[in-house]
């Protein structure tokens, strides 16, 4: 058992508090409060957060803003840029600190960060100046962990607390209202008909698969507008976005295999909705294409009251369900995607515990004018397994290896 494990167990609430609080405070007190050099974003939600981050960042970056940012996907300090590979959207252990002392150091003046409930919940987010905060939606997610929805909103809102100066908000999320009372020097709606930023008022282009992407460029230009870049910038920096690793991100065609880190249940629906729709009008009527899932099965030990419901929107969607492994962790895995298939209940589906033989099982199934939509993973480079293992994977890599690179161009 790892130590932040034994910790965990061994400390009760109040102390486990003040353990994350501490463990922040001396961060930033080594890294000499690096946030009070930088003009810090940071974006909190259930959908939308890393691309969110990363069309922001964009943004600053086009209008000649050095800029840094940390998302689930990636880190990025002006010109350099790695993978996020601590399958952890907002690391501990001094490494916001870090990042941000690094960013300051190479002249950045902007800083772009992803911010979960977890990581409230732990006191990473203390010690760092925010000057926006950005609220994409809210959906059920994490709520074991939290103990109820409201609670994991109340982490939430933690964020908007700590950020006096900006506040971009969702207005068409029924939830808006919560973030709207908290106070703010200035406040920035944004929606896809109502608030300061809609599709109307902006008229810009992406070249994305998914409407939900609106709303993470409509929070983006906000987030802009607030800093004085134009209209203008923003769509061209949005224009030249060809694509976000792991999230609706086209990997082959012929068959289309799309790829994307969908493990909520308004997120799947989202994908599923877009890809049923865009199957229809992009391909032969005649041929009737069709859309096959493979459908990771929730990560291990959280959320188990969304497994079935998982299934069920896999059955109101897809035409052939592949039921896999994610990331089990210590829980059986065969146990967790029975669960996922208890939610599908008319129609047929398979269960393939292993994760490459399920996306080969669905390539073998599909015809050229079909789509295969892959999700749970996007473009996490492990798997998490049984005491503490982790394997390196990418299911990009494994539909490269199973049908050879293909240059996708549409």
């Amino acid at each position: 058992m790892g130590i932040k494990k034994i910790i965990k167990n061994l400390l009760p609430g109040f102390l486990l508090g003040f353990y994350y609080y501490t463990i922040a405070l001396l961060g930033a007190v080594i890294f000499l409060f690096p946030s009070r050099k930088l003009i810090v974003i940071g974006v909190t939600g259930t959908s939308g957060k890393s691309t969110t981050v990363d069309f922001t960042a964009r943004i600053l970056e086009e209008a000649g803003r050095k800029t840094a940012s940390m998302s689930s996907v990636r880190f990025k300090i002006a010109e350099k840029e790695w993978k996020n590979e601590l399958k952890m959207t907002m690391p501990g252990r001094f490494t916001i600190q870090k990042f941000l002392r690094q960013a300051a150091n190479q002249g950045c003046k902007y800083a772009v960060l992803e911010v979960t409930s977890e990581g409230i919940k732990q006191f990473r987010h203390k010690f760092i100046n925010f000057d926006v905060a950005v609220f994409t939606n809210l959906s059920p997610e994490h709520i074991e962990s939290h103990g109820g929805f409201e609670n994991y909103r109340s982490e939430k809102l933690k964020l908007f607390q700590a950020a006096k100066n900006i506040h971009v908000i969702n207005i068409d999320d029924e939830n808006a209202r919560y973030f709207l009372d908290i106070p703010a020097k200035k406040v920035i709606t944004f929606g896809i008909e109502k608030g300061d930023f809609n599709l109307k008022n902006t008229n810009f282009h992406l070249n994305l698969l998914g409407d939900f992407n609106n709303y993470n460029a409509l929070a983006a230009i906000a987030v802009a507008d607030a800093y004085g870049i134009s209209l203008d910038t923003c769509k061209k920096a949005l224009e030249k976005v060809e694509g976000i690793p792991g999230r609706m991100e086209i990997v082959a065609k012929n068959p289309l295999v799309v790829v994307d880190y969908a493990h909520t249940p308004v997120q799947l629906e989202g994908v599923y909705k877009t890809l049923s729709s865009w199957t229809g009008n992009s391909k032969s009527k005649a041929r009737n294409p069709k859309l096959i899932c493979v459908l990771g099965s929730c990560g291990g030990g959280r959320d188990k009251w969304k497994r079935p419901v998982l299934g069920k929107i896999a059955e109101q969607y897809c035409n052939q369900i592949i039921i896999t492994n994610e990331d089990p962790y210590d829980e059986d895995p065969l146990e967790i995607m029975e669960q996922v298939a208890s939610g599908v209940t008319n129609h047929e589906h398979h269960i393939v515990i292993d994760r490459k033989e399920a996306i080969k099982k669905a390539l073998e199934l599909a015809k050229p004018e079909d789509t295969v939509i892959i999700t749970g993973k996007g473009s996490e480079p492990l798997m998490c397994l049984e005491n503490g293992k982790k394997i390196p994977w990418s299911d990009k890599k494994t539909v490269g290896e199973l049908i050879g690179s293909q240059k996708v161009d549409f």
